[in-house]
């Protein structure tokens, strides 16, 4: 993991590394401009207590002063475009990744805690190469402070050093101690962000149940323990300020009585002494420094969380691409696969022949839509073989892959700007006239034009019930063809009209392709060339609709009694 967070903010660092070359530049000049500003304030004091001509230096202690507050803004400004370009590039990286990961990593982090990693943590990690190209400037007022007050004298380079052990000592327990407490923070504000999120998608249940106030209590209940983290944290900075405050002063004070000394021993000038005692100060930076290391610290625990994304591997591919001429045909091979530590397939043996469609059914929890999920490579099997044409899926490249197979859901998610965008989604070259073919297809075309704009209608403004969201997305899946075409429960919403116009499109003599297809109805699974039945993570049988239904466990699937009647019989000629 830590490999991981040292490699993520190193490429982040790469990404604007010119940016923060200039930064720390700019800084260095800047810690350069005010280590020269106390020689000259101390040039012109001895001149004016001389009574000698004083202008080239207190014109130089202009220049100083106007040079830093130039350089002060550019550096403002060079932090912010830093903070910026950083924090999408690790936005972009870890999206990329966990949307290449799939859904698995939502199983194991929670969509709300990677909204909260992807949003606030990665700001938080976007912070650390502006912050760690500052460092070098602040590293270098102290360690310059000391080398100005050795040349001045060395006795007060010695007083200084000899309590900077108690400097150093703080700061390092600064940067463990809040390393402890930023990561029980962000932890918190993960589980909120999660429980946020799971309120906000179930809002209509939550409504409709009168939990309102039940369930705000639960989102908020991490609160307490997310403010004594927060109180927690802000204790062990305030501390470390604190002591620094004390050691700090106490540090300056000698320098000066020292400096005092040697004044009235006539080895020191009065304007020597002005300048030990901004030294001082410049060497007792420890504010800047701790507001840094803080700084750091709470860069290196977000980048933590977001190294824990990237720690979960991505599925590779292949370079493969699949035979020209053949007809689709998907096998799996003593497929097994998990979740939460169940075997939720367990030694699968499937085939479907090229060009045909099998319908899948089982009860619920069966592994339906994981098997549907598995033929598409949307998740991967803990062990066996899934192939398309004799090829197995991991050999395939990407885009070979996402081009032979298209996928229609339940509940489609309408990405996109507008409507046609969303149909029209994942093709290179999207023609007006295959988009709306397809929703033709999907029998979608009829509402999408009762739309204000029709197909150009963004889709934030489009109105649609669950069965119009559901023809969408057939129409993506039809506009998006391919040598297999997987639908998981696609077809559960539509009305009994739109369901016999579309499954005349899957099922009929005019489809091409293979189809899978994941069927809660027997009215759909009947139209299917083949059946296949899941029963507790396996393959109970495969045959037509008719030849299962004379088992009553096959009919049980669909709530058909045990004996059959008039209309299971219907069911089963349908």
């Amino acid at each position: 993991m830590e490999r991981t967070t040292r490699e993520l903010l190193g490429a982040a660092t790469r990404h604007s590394g010119p940016h923060c070359a200039v930064l720390a530049l700019v800084g260095v000049a800047a810690t350069g401009a005010g280590l020269l500003l106390p020689v000259a304030l101390g040039r012109a004091l001895d001149l004016l207590l001389a009574h000698a001509p004083a202008t080239r230096w207190v014109l130089c202690c202009a220049g100083l002063v106007l040079l830093l507050t130039l350089l002060d803004a550019v550096e403002t400004v060079l932090a912010g475009t830093v903070d910026a370009r950083s924090t999408a590039f690790l936005r972009r990286r870890v999206t990329g990744h966990a949307l290449a990961v799939g859904p698995r990593l939502t199983l194991r982090i929670g969509s709300g805690d990677l909204v909260a990693r992807l949003v606030g943590n990665a700001a938080q990690a976007g912070t650390s190469p502006a912050a760690r190209a500052a460092l070098l400037a602040a590293l270098a007022g102290p360690v310059g402070g000391v080398v100005a007050l050795a040349l001045i004298d060395p006795w007060l380079a010695a007083v200084f050093l000899a309590g900077a052990p108690v400097l150093t000592l703080l700061l390092r327990g600064l940067a463990r101690d809040t390393s402890a407490c930023v990561a029980d923070y962000q932890r918190v504000q993960g589980r909120i962000a999660a429980a946020l999120t799971e309120a906000v998608a179930g809002v209509r249940t939550i409504r409709a149940a009168g939990t309102a106030d039940r369930d705000t209590a639960r989102v908020l209940r991490p609160l307490p323990e997310l403010g004594r983290a927060g109180r927690r944290m802000w204790h062990v900075q305030g501390r470390a300020a604190a002591q620094a405050v004390a050691v700090a002063p106490l540090l300056h004070l000698g320098v000066v009585a020292v400096a005092g000394l040697l004044l009235a021993r006539h080895r020191l000038t009065a304007g020597d002494v002005l300048a030990a005692s901004r030294y001082a100060v410049l060497a007792t930076g420890v504010g800047v420094l701790v507001g840094r290391l803080s700084g750091l610290v709470r860069a290196r625990t977000a980048a933590d969380r977001l190294g824990e994304v990237l720690a979960h591997p991505a599925p590779g591919y292949g370079e493969r691409r699949l035979p020209p001429d053949a007809p689709g045909r998907l096998e799996l091979r003593g497929v097994t696969a998990r979740r939460g530590g169940r075997a939720v397939l367990d030694g699968v043996d499937l085939v479907v022949p090229g060009g045909t469609t099998l319908a899948v059914v089982g009860r619920s929890g069966s592994g339906k839509s994981l098997l549907a999920a598995l033929a598409g490579r949307l998740a991967d099997p803990d062990a066996g073989e899934i192939l398309l044409d004799g090829v197995p899926l991991p050999a395939l490249s990407r885009a070979e892959l996402r081009a032979a197979v298209a996928h229609a859901f339940d509940r489609p998610v309408l990405l996109g700007t507008t409507v046609e965008d969303t149909i029209g989604l994942g093709l290179r070259r999207p023609s007006p006239a295959r988009v709306r073919a397809a929703a033709r297809t999907a029998r979608a075309d009829d509402f999408v034009r009762r739309l204000p704009a029709g197909y150009a209608t963004p889709c934030a403004e489009a109105p649609h019930s669950g069965g119009e969201a559901q023809r969408l997305g057939l129409a993506r899946a039809f506009a998006h063809g391919g040598r297999l075409l997987v639908l998981d429960d696609a077809l559960s919403s539509l009305d009994t009209v739109t369901e016999h116009q579309v499954t005349e499109a899957v099922f009929g003599r005019a489809a091409t392709g293979t189809r899978l297809v994941v069927a809660h109805r027997a009215t759909t699974a009947a139209r299917a060339d083949a059946v296949a039945w899941l029963d507790g993570g396996r393959v109970r049988a495969v045959g037509t609709h008719a030849q299962l239904w004379r088992e009553r466990g096959y009919r049980a699937v669909f709530g058909a009694g045990g004996e059959r009647g008039p209309a299971d019989a219907a069911g089963a000629r349908g």
